[in-house]
């Protein structure tokens, strides 16, 4: 029994050895010519993609490195999940088993995404409609769901996913998702705070603990990106009060087991507070020490203050690259006498070596032309570095608006110590708006809307702009177009062309109409970077139609407007949308010379923002009007100027302040408010954010005090006939624009005044 027992083990153990031989034929055989090749197994894969990836031919040498290489050329291909090779003879067998390939991926349970964006993600990472499908890959779907879930603080998402196979190979996929409950921030905790107390130091943060707000801002949702921000936030607010040696020692996120609940646990050194004792110059300044010393934001007997350091360093490298010195190293170097809490600066400089720029490149534009984005530049070739003429270029090729980003770069010339190339690189973003609407109102019935605008058409730089408007009571057709460069100087050109209908409602009575076709052209002269002195020219037909319920004050409006304008505007505000610092100043002259009415028309306004806090402003706003009739004739009552309502005195009704006119046709005396020739307003706002909203800025809650009226041409200014409002508002930039909402109390009203509380539009400032 022994023996035979040791007989069956060889012979089981030579079989073993001849299967594994039999099963790989096409290894460890000599070298032949290939008479022919055959593919065994496709189904959906193209004979020409696995012929493409063998590395030979028929009528090449074939051996075994061949051989292999051809296996891992096959399964690199990513589309089977075997590959043999077999040799009858002189032919070659190619045997592979395709991967299924997926016929659709679907989504159950989802709610806080749509799943078109889950597509696209999962996408990214391989798996989408008509590719291959592996198991691996499956898991890594997995995981970018859950990645995007993470983002969103949802850390109880749960995803199964489920294969089902389908007709000729291919599955179907979907992924069932148990979204859970969002993981919102319950705790913030600030450890090692003494000279400021916590809820002081969280109140830089971005992040809170939630607020009746939060379903707005999410800033209770747990961010490491805006965690990042808040620290960043916290050690500049320490060292800008001279606690140079502050650090962040550790930071603690937990989350509950449930995973709802997230807690954050800053835990901080302050250190010692330091005060400056002295600032000393070292190195190379070329000879302009005192022009130097004039930069230095840090003073000596201040505490230390890591902004003022930063300022200065940059003022004293843009000084030096403003000789053409690109390169100059500007070190702060700080001596600590700990035991006086006192700190020494030593700001050395070496401006190394002047250069001029050889070339400028630009980069990144598909649709806008190179002479657009050049023209824009004030650093030129073949002149020397001028850091402060790139700088102002690369803003006035931000402010074209054609771009989302606008990045200069400064390379070193190989074999050239001074000469540097420019390289400007944009990120162009669509210009176009196209805009179709139809409203319908009891007033107006259905009228049509229709906007398309482009300012930068055909990637000239050019404006052109079409407005439509066919409601029954106010009609208008304007078509505009603007050349910012009508001459290489800078001269803008701007041509309008209109015509504009106005008849009262019906619930008015009235059957009267004005009708205004006109043309004019503008110009624009830019005498300095931030000056623009603006003149034009127009032509009006004014034609009033009368009828019933016409104001009387229009009965002799028909005619001729040859209008002659003269403008100065300056806008150094930080933000035109949301502005919270610098100033706004508008100067507009308007003269009718010829035609039918002689007048003149001046406007001007004034606005300050002041910073208060980050999150706190004061604003401050003053129109002044005037007009005043020429040659003997009245001032012509439609280019009277309007009172009352948002953007001049809120509580009131929109343009009912000041004069009126009686209506033809009327037995009870009726008036109609038509403004007047004389205007002032005046208006301040205390602006914070929403309560609940945090820092964001998008939504803001303002205080206001406002005063104002409209006169007549023949009456004065009288100070004592202001009409004064407080209130409180909502400023909210909106997906639709920018819209403000303001509740008012008028505190100063006379009889007679149209009172409307609550007003809304949609704009920008006061």
């Amino acid at each position: 029994m022994k023996k035979i027992h040791h007989r069956l083990r060889g012979l089981t153990l030579l079989t073993v050895a001849s299967s594994l031989f039999a099963a790989l034929p096409a290894w460890a055989v000599e070298p032949f010519t290939l008479k022919d090749i055959r593919v065994e197994g496709l189904q959906r894969v193209e004979p020409g993609t696995v012929f493409a990836s063998l590395p030979f031919r028929i009528g090449d040498q074939y051996s075994d490195d061949k051989g292999s290489t051809a296996i891992r050329s096959l399964f690199g291909l990513g589309l089977f999940t075997d590959v043999r090779l077999q040799i009858n003879g002189d032919v070659l067998v190619v045997i592979v088993e395709e991967r299924p390939t997926v016929a659709d991926v679907s989504f159950s349970g989802i709610k806080e995404f749509d799943a078109e964006i889950l597509k696209k993600s999962l996408r990214e990472v391989g798996l989408a409609e008509g590719r291959p499908f592996d198991k691996a890959l499956a898991d890594r779907a997995e995981q970018e769901l859950k990645r995007q879930y993470i983002n969103r603080s949802m850390y109880a998402a749960q995803v199964v996913t489920t294969v089902t196979p389908g007709e000729r190979n291919r599955v179907n996929l979907n992924f069932n998702v148990v979204e859970g409950e969002v993981a919102k921030i319950k705790d913030i905790r600030i450890v090692g705070n003494k000279a400021f107390s916590e809820s002081t130091l969280r109140d830089l943060f971005d992040l809170d603990t939630g607020g009746w707000m939060s379903w707005y801002t999410k800033a209770d949702r747990y961010s490491r990106a805006k965690l990042n921000a808040d620290q960043e936030s916290l050690r500049s607010y320490y060292l800008a009060r001279g606690y140079l040696e502050f650090r962040i020692d550790s930071t603690q996120v937990a989350i509950s087991p449930d995973k709802r609940d997230m807690s954050v646990t800053i835990n901080i050194t302050e250190g010692n507070r330091f005060v400056v004792s002295s600032v000393t110059l070292e190195g190379e300044y070329l000879g302009k020490e005192q022009e130097f010393k004039s930069l230095v934001s840090v003073r000596a007997g201040e505490a230390y203050n890591a902004e003022d350091v930063t300022r200065t360093v940059k003022a004293f490298t843009d000084y030096f690259g403003a000789f053409g010195y690109a390169f100059a190293q500007v070190e702060a170097s700080p001596v600590i006498d700990r035991a006086n809490n006192r700190v020494a600066f030593v700001l050395r400089a070496q401006p190394a070596r002047r250069v001029y720029v050889r070339r400028i490149n630009v980069e990144g534009n598909n649709r806008t032309r190179d002479e657009i984005i050049r023209r824009e530049f004030r650093q030129l070739e073949s002149a020397w570095y001028d850091s402060d003429r790139i700088r102002l270029s690369r803003d006035r090729v931000d402010r074209l608006g054609f771009f989302t980003e606008v990045g200069i770069e400064t390379e070193p010339v190989p074999g050239s110590n001074d000469q540097v190339d420019l390289t400007v690189t944009v990120a162009e973003k669509p210009t176009g708006n196209l805009s179709i609407g139809a409203g319908y109102s009891q007033a107006d019935k259905l009228s049509l809307i229709a906007s398309i605008k482009q300012e930068n058409v055909f990637g000239s730089g050019n404006y052109l702009g079409l407005d439509l408007n066919t409601s029954k009571y106010n009609r208008q057709f304007v078509l505009s177009t603007t050349n910012p460069y009508f001459t290489e100087d800078g001269i803008s050109r701007t041509f309008d062309l209109y015509y504009k209908t106005t008849r009262p409602y019906d619930a008015q009575g009235g059957d009267y109409e004005i009708a205004t076709p006109g043309v004019g052209v503008r110009f624009g002269v830019p005498f300095t970077e931030t000056d623009t002195v603006y003149f034009g020219a127009g032509a009006e037909r004014v034609k009033v139609k009368e009828g019933d319920q016409l104001p009387e004050a229009y009965r002799d409006q028909s005619g001729t407007y040859l209008p002659a304008t003269i403008g100065w505007a300056r806008d150094n505000r930080d933000s035109a949308l949301v502005p919270t610092t610098g100033r706004l100043q508008r100067f507009n002259t308007e003269f009718g010379l010829g035609g039918d009415r002689r007048y003149a028309k001046l406007t001007y306004q004034f606005q300050q923002y002041v910073a208060l806090t980050r999150q706190y402003t004061l604003a401050f706003n003053t129109e002044l009007g005037v007009g005043k009739g020429l040659g003997g004739k009245p001032y012509p009552v439609l280019r009277n100027f309007y009172g009352g309502g948002l953007g001049s005195v809120r509580g009131f009704e929109q343009g009912t302040l000041g004069p009126t006119s009686a209506v033809m046709g009327s037995t009870t005396g009726e008036t109609v408010n038509v403004g007047g020739a004389r205007n002032l307003v005046l208006n301040a706002e205390f602006i914070a954010p929403f309560p609940g909203a945090g820092n964001d800025r998008t939504l803001r809650w303002f205080a206001f005090v406002d005063a104002g009226n409209v006169y007549g041409e023949s009456e004065s200014v009288d100070l004592s006939q202001l009409r004064s409002s407080v209130g409180i508002g909502l400023s909210w930039i909106s997906p639709v624009g920018p819209l403000r909402f303001a509740l008012a109390n008028p505190v100063r009203k006379f009889s007679g005044d149209r009172i409307q509380k609550f007003q809304f539009q949609i704009g920008t400032s006061f």
